[in-house]
């Protein structure tokens, strides 16, 4: 079965990268535009991208806190697996690593996830060490927005 992978080390604390995830305030500065709530187990959250007009409902199946994160998305359509793992290397790097599964759609799902998680990390890696939010998920796709204050 076909899986998406992406990975990046992230210089910053795990606690900081962890929580990157975990909070849609912060997390909406570098990947999606909103989220109604924190990441918390057992709960399903909505995550929106308002300028392309998709959202998806977030299934969280587990968390470990500074460790791991694992979500199901897009369902009951068309859902996958998502987790997170978040390993410090010293106290002041993170190695994050994403992997997807579970796709209906075969290879090219997840060739095009692996392409979207690429741009997360290095969203999160810009954001979280320089202070820039990227715009990676934005201008990935200009003729698929459809807010166009944005």
């Amino acid at each position: 079965m076909p899986a998406a992978k992406a990975q990046m080390m992230i210089r910053k604390p795990v606690a900081d990268v962890f929580q990157s995830l975990i909070d849609p305030a912060i997390t909406s500065r570098f990947w999606f535009s909103k989220g109604a709530a924190p990441l918390e187990a057992g709960k399903k959250i909505r995550w929106d991208w308002e300028m392309y007009g998709v959202h998806t409902i977030v299934d969280v199946k587990e968390i470990e806190k500074d460790k791991r994160i694992l979500i199901e998305w897009d369902g009951p359509e068309n859902p996958s697996l998502v987790e997170w793992t978040f390993e410090p290397k010293g106290d002041r790097q993170t190695f994050v690593t994403v992997r997807n599964w579970g796709f209906s759609g075969g290879v090219d799902e997840a060739i095009n996830s692996t392409e979207g998680f690429t741009y997360l990390l290095a969203g999160m890696k810009f954001y979280l060490e320089h202070g820039i939010e990227p715009k990676l998920v934005l201008d990935h796709a200009p003729d698929a927005l459809v807010d166009e204050k944005t």
